[in-house]
């Protein structure tokens, strides 16, 4: 391989992150969603024994609610793994800006969950304890933190355009 040759694969794969920028974006969004709730079930719901998807009737409706809620965090999972290896496969992964869609998912389903399901539509609480404030503001605030690298993160890639006449070999 050629110097020039090596200049060119460099500038090239430059461009698919650029041109897959959005991509990788919603690739980490979707696994980070998918991965973050998978760990919400598997913690909260089975482990500790805290909460169901849906308390608000039977033990077995809660539990089937949990397996809904268990396949829709496995769908988000795979989803984003596939768009994964789609970005590797046409050399467009940009793990950077990947990563901030993984903490921006994360991070917005959490508060999601936080704010909409355990205060608006009181599907379940987080802990059934007399001062459930402090866990309601530590789950919260864990959410807005991984909110906040997420967006460092996107905002960190959004400036990482390709050179000007830089074309890619790859067709869309």
């Amino acid at each position: 391989m050629s110097l020039e040759s090596g200049y060119a694969k460099n500038n090239s794969n430059s461009f698919n992150k650029y041109l897959h920028s959005t991509r990788n974006l919603w690739s980490g969004i979707l696994f980070g969603l998918g991965l973050i709730a998978f760990f919400d079930e598997v913690v909260f719901h089975q482990l500790l024994r805290w909460h169901h998807f849906y308390d608000k009737s039977t033990t077995d409706l809660g539990l089937f609610s949990d397996g809904l809620f268990h396949a829709f965090s496995w769908f988000a999972t795979i989803a984003g793994l596939f768009l994964f290896a789609d970005l590797r496969r046409r050399n467009g992964l940009w793990l950077t800006r990947w990563w901030g869609g993984v903490f921006l998912g994360a991070g917005f389903f959490q508060l999601y969950d936080g704010i909409v399901q355990h205060k608006l539509l009181q599907l379940h609480q987080i802990r059934y304890v007399e001062n459930v404030v402090i866990y309601d503001f530590i789950w919260n605030m864990i959410a807005i933190v991984m909110i906040v690298i997420g967006l460092l993160l996107m905002f960190r890639t959004q400036h990482g355009k390709p050179k000007e006449g830089v074309v890619s070999s790859e067709r869309a």
